[in-house]
C-alpha cells in the first residue's frame, strides 16, 4: 500500500482525536495513562525505528527518544521528565491541522504546517509542526518525526 496525502491527513485526524480522547479520559477520571499508551503504540514508530520527537513545551528534556519520555509529555504520570505537566490532559476539545504541504516519497511522508488545539472555553491555540511518517509492515503510517513549536513572536 502506498502512502498518499489523504492517508497522511487521515492519520493526522486520528492523532488529533487521540489527544482529545486522552484529555476526556482524564476529565472523566478514567485510565488516561492507558489511553495515552495506546495513542503512542498505535501512532508512533518507537517499536520500529528511532523517533525524533521534540514537543512544544519541553525545555530541559527537549527530545523524547523513547515511549517513556513521550508518555511523560502527554500525561506526566510516570515521572520520566520532571518538567512535564501532561500536555494531552489540558484537556483539549478539538485538534485541527492546516498543512502547508505534505511531501510523499516512496514509503515515507513529511507534513508541515499549523495545528490548532481548542480549549474547553473554545479558544484555539496555534502551534507549528513538522511530522514525518513511515509505514509499518501492515502498511499503517507511524510517526517517526514530531516537532512542535510555539509561533515566533517579535
Amino acid at each position: 500500500m502506498s502512502i498518499t496525502k489523504e492517508s497522511v491527513i487521515a492519520v493526522q485526524n486520528q492523532w488529533g482525536e487521540g489527544i482529545v480522547k486522552i484529555g476526556a479520559a482524564f476529565t472523566e477520571k478514567q485510565d488516561y495513562t492507558a489511553v495515552a499508551k495506546e495513542h503512542i503504540d498505535t501512532l508512533y514508530a518507537y517499536d520500529l525505528s528511532p523517533v525524533l520527537f521534540k514537543p512544544t513545551k519541553a525545555a530541559q528534556d527537549q527530545f523524547r527518544s523513547n515511549k517513556d519520555t513521550a508518555l511523560s509529555y502527554f500525561v506526566a504520570t510516570n515521572g520520566a521528565c520532571s518538567e512535564d505537566k501532561g500536555f494531552a490532559i489540558q484537556p483539549w476539545t478539538k485538534v485541527r491541522f492546516e498543512n502547508s504541504d505534505i511531501i510523499v516519497q516512496g514509503n515515507t511522508a513529511v507534513a508541515m504546517g499549523n495545528y490548532y488545539f481548542t480549549t474547553t472555553e473554545g479558544e484555539e491555540v496555534k502551534v507549528e509542526y513538522t511530522f514525518g511518517y513511515m509505514q509499518d509492515a501492515d502498511g499503517n503510517l507511524r510517526i517517526n518525526v514530531h516537532h512542535s513549536s510555539v509561533p515566533f513572536s517579535a
